[in-house]
């Protein structure tokens, strides 16, 4: 089933989701391509598992267009739906079942020909270090492998496209460390979208990031590309004499200021204006003692916040997006 390297596996564009008035996700687009794991990020109510829910075919989109490998999610659903894996937060485990009888029914809901069904799931069991527990009780196997048999399921019928949905939620850090590898593993005969809120988890395995909040896409970039995303755009200032917080803010394309101590400040810039020269110019004339000023490092943890908190949330890499509705009391997880 696997397409061409070059070929789309998933598109969608423009995709939302109401709930009323309420939008849980607005304008989506989101394109992945085989061999790629896509990380969605986003807080808590970001629109993360809709958005997943609406890729996989199991919410109507209220507006847009989703194709799975060129195939109509919505004028297709069995063909397009037959391209899919799929592990929700929740995996849809029968936990009376042993591991080889529950993946035998995956295989079969799946419509894996029954002739393929037996090595269907010995290679998803081997792929997901399942063999040695083939005979025993999913209800009980330790969370790891459940989450790995959860994994296994989504894959048992080789889908071009793997969507897993918080995979690592309450596990061990070796049982982590275990997932992630086989992620990246899918990853190089798959596409896998990787839904999180866990920061290391997306500059672990991720090719490309897509930040969600208030259901609308505020950064799109691979994670080399995220990790730049404020370099050159914030500095950090060291002053013998420093003036009152509020000087160095009026200064022409001063976005915000933080005071670390001892002299020191954090500063980033306006959008589209460089406010160094400015700085050095200021601090020379007023003698500020100015004994240092450098580009700050940026984490993936500061463009995140970055992105997500306060003043900046909903707005992506210069582009403005209207401001997000807190979802009303009843309303479904986003």
């Amino acid at each position: 089933m696997t397409p061409h390297s070059s070929e789309l596996t998933v598109s969608a564009k423009g995709i939302s989701r109401l709930y009323g008035k309420h939008a849980a996700v607005r304008g989506l687009d989101l394109e992945v391509r085989h061999g790629e794991v896509l990380g969605l990020l986003g807080p808590n109510g970001a629109g993360k598992t809709t958005t997943m829910q609406m890729l996989t075919g199991n919410l109507a989109p209220t507006a847009g267009e989703i194709r799975v490998c060129g195939i109509d999610l919505m004028d297709q659903p069995v063909a397009a739906k037959a391209r899919i894996g799929y592990l929700p937060e929740t995996p849809p485990l029968y936990r009376e079942l042993n591991v080889a009888e529950y993946l035998r029914l995956a295989a079969r809901l799946h419509r894996v020909p029954r002739a393929r069904c037996e090595d269907a799931v010995a290679r998803a069991m081997q792929r997901c270090g399942l063999a040695e527990v083939a005979r025993k009780l999913i209800g009980a196997l330790s969370k790891g492998y459940q989450q790995r048999v959860g994994i296994a399921q989504a894959i048992v019928h080789e889908p071009d496209l793997i969507i897993l949905d918080e995979p690592t939620v309450g596990l061990d850090p070796n049982q982590i460390l275990d997932i992630r590898a086989l992620i990246r593993e899918l990853g190089r005969a798959h596409s896998v979208i990787l839904s999180t809120h866990i920061l290391t988890e997306v500059e672990a395995v991720c090719d490309r990031v897509q930040i969600l909040h208030h259901g609308e896409v505020v950064f799109s970039n691979t994670i080399a590309g995220l990790r730049e995303f404020q370099r050159g755009r914030t500095v950090t200032i060291s002053l013998h004499r420093p003036p009152a917080i509020e000087t160095l803010r009026a200064i022409d394309g001063v976005s915000t200021v933080e005071d670390e101590g001892d002299g020191r400040f954090l500063i980033r810039f306006a959008p589209d204006v460089d406010p160094t020269a400015a700085l050095v110019a200021r601090a020379g004339a007023e003698n500020w003692g100015l004994h240092q000023l450098t580009p700050a490092q940026t984490s993936l943890e500061d463009v995140f916040v970055h992105l997500t908190r306060g003043e900046n949330a909903g707005v992506s890499a210069g582009e403005s997006s209207s401001e997000g509705a807190t979802a009303p009391a009843g309303e479904p997880r986003s």
